[in-house]
């Protein structure tokens, strides 16, 4: 059964268990070169299971959705109650090709962008963070629970990494 929007958000609240977000999503570019280390193009494509990305898909899915939260944040920073548009993730992993995609650019451009974004961050004024747009699927979200949506995200994707990671190390060993 697919979990809904609500579900969802606890689920990525959950995974920070007390962290500081910003922490987490200063940390988790680096976190991730760590674990593509030493990982050939082929590791990085390879599906671990039908249905489930790989880890150049991932790579390419943080990037395109770095880029859609910093135009959020940006767009609720400027316009408080905005409506905010979803996108389809598994859509844009076809439509996109992201399954082509070099992960190491993939990573690289999620590791710009993410850095864009906490620069940003850091210059918004304390009282324009409670500011919020209106997610068709999940509701009232404020630059703040963007930020606690975000960190939240990158663990979940590091999680799958780092448990892609481990299975084709068993693979290897084996």
């Amino acid at each position: 059964m697919q979990e809904t929007a609500q579900q969802y958000t606890q689920r990525l609240f959950g995974y920070l268990n007390g962290r500081d977000p910003l922490k987490v999503q200063r940390e988790t570019p680096k976190k991730l070169a760590k674990l593509i280390t030493g990982l050939s193009r082929k590791q990085a494509m390879g599906r671990p299971e039908a249905g489930k990305w790989s880890i150049a898909e991932i790579l390419a899915h943080l990037a395109d959705t770095e880029l859609v939260g910093g135009w959020r944040m940006r767009l609720i920073a400027g316009s408080n109650g905005v409506t905010i548009q979803p996108f389809d993730q598994d859509v844009w992993v076809e439509t996109l090709g992201y399954a082509r995609r070099d992960p190491k650019i993939s990573l690289e451009t999620f590791r710009v962008l993410r850095e864009a974004n906490l620069s940003m961050l850091k210059a918004l004024p304390k009282a324009v963070w409670e500011n919020y747009g209106i997610h068709s699927e999940r509701g009232k979200e404020s630059i703040t629970h963007i930020v606690r949506m975000f960190a939240g995200h990158d663990l979940n994707h590091l999680m799958q990494v780092e448990a892609i990671r481990k299975g084709s190390r068993a693979k290897r060993a084996a």
